[in-house]
């Protein structure tokens, strides 16, 4: 029987079930079925990642279901939308709060992941952030009830770092786009980088600018020996790689993980125009688990689906709840799930390098047990990701 029939099934008689045992009062968490929420910016600047991130969380809790639920029990997703914007985010956790959810997973940017801290913390419910790079949110302070699944933008520095120095790059120029996640980025990214090189210009513009030229050729002016793109990806990021192809070709180009997991947007590229740009990524050729995941989603999305290093960070964030609520016993308690969650420990991760796990504890609340879940991915003339790139990649252990 194909995987989506089965997954129909599964919430057909679960929606039964729950018209039997009937609703929980608002704010209250129903014994009979086991309540995720999920704030996902479906609208907003952070919709390119958080809509693909949402998509893979609801099918992962299909697949929970039609294998029988957690403890014995049905998920069932709640979904609200903060439109990445900060100011939004508090009351949007309060919602899920108040439709019985015993966890919650924030597909959003990172000002919102941030803004979310103090209100979880208050609510006594734990939440998971499975795209967000911010060492902030997991991170002391108020962060007893925040956990994240990527790593962190310190560990990113550290990868950049080990390139640059293998590389002999000295000097380096950004170019990021003004969002507020991408000016968070950039002020924690900025002062680990200088560490190992000498950040000869940042400039910014719009997200929706339609002319990088000027920017561009401020940082191209410095000469420096390496240029860092820094943006959510989409338009932006084209753009970006289509003028720095142009006018200062000879620079080695980085960049985030964006671009790898927008394979709609390489086609907007220029002709060669990302050809030898280095991002950073999360999926590995070599991690089996990744290549099984990859073909339990195609099963559901469609043989041509590009899996990306959202769907693989979506799957394992609702997996870290699984395991928490299965050692909880009880998700009628958040702070037993939450206390659950820092006891999940080396589950093998769907993302990252083959020895990737997963873990949590009282002092640690970022998942990746190693710098082992990113991976350095070279583009090739094609403008598309030509696999790891050759030069260097992070050390595993």
């Amino acid at each position: 029987m194909r995987i989506g029939r089965v997954v129909a099934l599964a919430v057909a008689a679960a929606v039964g079930t729950l018209g039997v045992a009937g609703c929980a009062s608002a704010g209250e968490m129903s014994p009979d079925e086991i309540v995720i929420g999920l704030d996902e910016d479906s609208t907003g600047p952070g919709a390119s990642y958080s809509t693909i991130a949402g998509s893979t969380v609801r099918l992962t809790v299909d697949l929970i279901n039609a294998a029988g639920g957690i403890n014995g029990k049905p998920v069932r997703l709640v979904v609200e939308n903060d439109e990445s914007s900060p100011t939004k985010t508090p009351s949007i956790i309060r919602k899920l709060v108040d439709q019985g959810a015993s966890a919650v997973l924030l597909a959003t940017g990172s000002g919102s992941v941030i803004q979310a801290k103090s209100v979880l913390q208050q609510s006594e419910i734990p939440a998971i952030a499975p795209v967000v790079l911010s060492d902030a949110f997991a991170n002391a302070p108020d962060n007893g009830y925040a956990f994240m699944i990527p790593n962190s933008l310190k560990q990113y520095a550290e990868v950049y770092c080990g390139a640059f120095e293998k590389m002999g790059y000295k000097t380096l120029g950004i170019l990021g786009d003004a969002s507020a996640s991408i000016d968070g980025i950039i002020k924690t990214l900025r002062p680990a980088l200088e560490k190992c090189a000498d950040v000869t210009a940042v400039e910014k513009a719009p997200v929706d600018a339609a002319d990088l030229t000027a920017q561009a050729s401020r940082v191209t002016g410095t000469k420096p020996d390496a240029i860092l793109v820094a943006s959510i990806g989409g338009h932006f990021e084209i753009l970006a790689h289509n003028t720095l192809a142009k006018i200062y070709p000879q620079a080695q180009r980085f960049s985030l993980a964006s671009i790898g997991n927008q394979p709609k947007s390489w086609a907007l590229a220029d002709p060669g125009a990302l050809t030898g740009m280095v991002y950073m990524g999360s999926l590995s050729e070599n991690n089996t688990r990744t290549a099984a995941f990859t073909e339990q989603v195609r099963r559901v999305k469609g043989a041509d689906y590009q899996l990306t290093a959202y769907d693989a960070q979506a799957y394992d964030a609702v997996m870290m709840l699984k395991s928490a609520f299965e050692i909880a016993g009880d998700h009628t308690d958040r702070n037993k799930v939450r206390d659950a969650l820092q006891q999940v420990s080396g589950i093998p991760a769907t993302f990252g390098q083959e020895g990737l796990t997963l873990s949590y504890s009282p002092d640690d609340h970022l998942a990746p047990d190693s710098l082992c879940g990113l991976v350095l991915v070279e583009f090739g003339p094609d403008n598309k990701p030509d696999g790891p790139w050759a030069s260097y990649q992070p050390p595993c252990g």
